[in-house]
């Protein structure tokens, strides 16, 4: 394996295990918010000093969302590696460049086909 292509691989896996934590980190505490709201009165569902349990609510969902998401884009990116295609853009079939990969290791689209596609 080339020496870029290992550099690529330790990133991916450091930043998988970044976004596993903030899976895991981000689950525990929905799960902890989950219990703190059965206990709560849904008309007044706030802490006047703070903020509302719905408004954490949404604010650890979208977190744990974008947490999952890049997670499995960075799964995506380490199968593609593991198949031999990692690099190559999924639309053209053209060579992602190696900057854009330092940039976002996890691209599936050359800067051009990223552009077209709105992504």
């Amino acid at each position: 394996m080339e020496e870029d292509d290992l550099r690529l691989r330790a990133l991916l896996t450091a930043m998988r295990t970044q976004a596993d934590a903030r899976v895991r980190a981000t689950a525990a505490v929905l799960n902890q918010l989950t219990h703190d709201r059965e206990g709560s009165n849904d008309d007044d569902e706030h802490d006047p000093e703070g903020v509302t349990l719905s408004s954490e609510w949404s604010r650890l969902t979208g977190l744990a969302e974008a947490a999952a998401s890049e997670l499995q884009q960075v799964d995506d990116a380490i199968a593609r590696m593991d198949a031999g295609t990692y690099g190559i853009c999924l639309n053209c079939g053209e060579p992602i460049p190696a900057t854009r990969l330092e940039v976002r290791p996890f691209a599936e689209y050359c800067v051009r086909c990223a552009e077209q596609l709105g992504r």
